[in-house]
């Protein structure tokens, strides 16, 4: 809602609100002493970590740290905007909210409107089953294999083909307010329903108020689905169809599934697929996904396999890309051609559905996949190609972490020396060794200097390869993929001095080439004693760095040992 909500409203509700009242009827509470414990709602875990004091109105979880008073904790728990936690909280208390008139006003057209809507809802749910032209309607749903279940879940309806339905059943006050959010039509000054003879998806925000329709032809119309226009309460860009049903089968969304249509939704969640959703838009804009983001930050885009849902994974891609920041996981599930989500989890099931989801691309390799497309990084200029495609979306990228791995991946796909893998330096004795990133401003310290560090420390010391290879393999980190593969020429080359290294780079030219780019952009070259021990305090910081973030994996898991946990508070320190 508009307007603010004067503070000291704020402090007397909180005062006069039970947090444990509050928290315990979501929740199952257990009194401890002077205070209260519970699993947190907000991750996963088995030993409680959830403490509400009740002396202090205040929650906080040790396990995940989300902490706050009573209007944060519904704020979350409920999915609500700011005002609307409060509007809650404010009835509960039988209290009113301080507003002026203009504010008053906007709040009771609102009401009226989603009243009013309601009222639509329950109309076409209602004629679904019994108006007397329904039968084509529910033959068409059971045609596409949905049961009676699902369809009262999503609350599926059918408006009839007549001209004038919502009319009769209106007060003047909700007459008006359809024809505000133009389900009804007056421009010949007989009412006209925008819905008529269609399937009826209910579109509701994430508190389950409806604000809007969709509707699947039943007949011959030019336009097969048509939504609400926008109105005062329905603003499709920030709309997400299946949120609200997604929440209802699970409080905590570890992912969303981003489809293209209502019928895809439905589908799935016939087949137990539950977290299915999808956008009200011809492509996914950065409106779209920002609202998705604050409700999930793993989001696996679906779209149907022809040129239009491959146009729109790319689009959706383009938008993320502003928006992306550290924790963040995007991924794009690309079937195959002529299928959509709905006749593909019919044609093949669940459990292979299920493992097309789970192996569904990441950003990065579809983005580099899009950019590659017609490309042969085997010839020279359509590597130039790909950098020149690619650089101006990764200036996108919002994340420095990510933007600069991904420059870093397009310098390898550009580089021949970059893109050996581990089976050719097996293969080849005589192999190269990966070049590092050429020095830039957008490339991160870790990645310039820390791995030429690396390399210019097995420059002085070639016959520790074998003890620094041990270790960069278990970081598993392709951020030191150049060092990896020095490490590795040094060893299969059984090269224990820089006298050895050098010698052998005088006779073998391949080698002699790489080398001669290794340390690009390096302003000053230390000693060999700072080199190794700037290399090995980069090591040790990195396994540590390495070792925190399995901690903090194993915490979002609930798997934390009590000795974990004191490890990872030493490490986070």
């Amino acid at each position: 809602m508009s307007g603010l909500i004067p503070q000291h409203f704020l402090d007397a509700l909180l005062e006069r609100t039970s947090i444990v009242e509050v928290i315990s009827s979501r929740i199952s509470l257990k009194r401890t002493g002077n205070t209260y414990k519970a699993c947190c709602p907000f991750h996963k875990e088995k030993t409680p970590s959830f403490h509400v004091t009740p002396d202090k109105n205040f929650y906080h979880c040790f396990g995940c740290g989300a902490s706050g008073d009573a209007i944060s904790f519904i704020r979350e728990f409920d999915n609500l905007s700011f005002n609307e936690a409060v509007e809650d909280l404010a009835k509960i208390a039988g209290m009113e909210i301080p507003r002026n008139a203009q504010e008053l006003k906007q709040l009771q057209q609102v009401r009226i409107t989603q009243d009013a809507l309601e009222l639509a809802a329950d109309h076409y749910e209602r004629q679904l089953g019994s108006h007397p032209l329904s039968g084509h309607a529910r033959e068409y749903l059971q045609k596409r294999g949905l049961n009676q279940e699902v369809i009262s879940r999503y609350r599926l309806g059918f408006a009839p083909p007549d001209r004038n339905n919502l009319a009769p059943i209106c007060n003047p006050e909700q007459y008006q307010a359809l024809v505000e959010a133009k389900l009804i039509s007056t421009n010949d000054g007989r009412p006209y329903d925008l819905l008529q003879n269609r399937i009826v998806f209910p579109i509701r925000n994430p508190r389950g108020k409806t604000v809007g329709f969709g509707g699947r032809t039943l007949g011959n119309d030019k336009a097969k689905y048509i939504n609400s226009p926008e109105s005062p309460v329905f603003h499709k860009s920030h709309e997400i169809y299946g949120l609200y049903e997604a929440y209802q089968q699970q409080r905590q969304l570890k992912q969303l599934l981003v489809v293209e249509g209502y019928m895809d939704v439905v589908a799935l969640a016939q087949f137990g697929i539950h977290y299915a959703v999808a956008t009200l838009g011809t492509a996914t804009n950065q409106d779209n996904l920002s609202t998705l983001l604050k409700h999930c930050k793993q989001l696996i885009f679906c779209f149907d396999g022809d040129a239009a849902g491959f146009n729109a994974a790319v689009k959706a891609m383009r938008n993320s890309l502003p928006l992306m920041q550290d924790g963040m996981e995007l991924r794009f599930l690309v079937l195959p051609p002529g299928e959509d989500p709905d006749t593909l989890i019919r044609k093949e099931g669940r459990e292979k559905f299920d493992h097309r989801v789970n192996n569904a691309k990441a950003l990065s390799t579809f983005f580099f996949e899009v950019h590659s497309t017609g490309l042969d990084l085997s010839i020279a200029e359509h590597k130039g190609h790909l950098k020149e495609r690619a650089s101006a979306d990764l200036a996108q990228i919002a994340s420095p972490t990510i933007r600069s791995a991904m420059k870093a991946r397009l310098y390898e796909l550009t580089n021949a020396w970059a893109a050996r893998n581990q089976t050719d330096w097996k293969r080849t004795r005589h192999a190269g060794f990966a070049p590092p990133p050429q020095a830039s401003e957008d490339i991160l310290p870790i990645q310039r200097q820390g791995v030429q560090c690396l390399c210019l420390a097995l420059y002085y010391q070639p016959d520790k390869a074998e003890d620094y290879l041990a270790q960069l393999t278990h970081l598993n980190s392709g951020e030191f993929a150049t060092a990896q593969g020095f490490a590795r020429f040094l060893r299969d080359n059984r090269i224990n001095t820089t006298g050895e290294l050098l010698s052998h780079l005088a006779r073998h030219s391949e080698p002699r080439k790489t080398f001669y780019t290794l340390f690009d952009g390096m302003e000053h070259i230390p000693a060999a004693h700072a080199a190794v021990a700037e290399a090995s305090e980069l090591l040790q910081r990195q396994i540590q760095e390495h070792r925190k973030n399995t901690l903090i994996d194993k915490q979002v898991q609930g798997t934390l040992t009590n000795a974990e946990k004191e490890e990872l508070k030493m490490l986070s320190n």
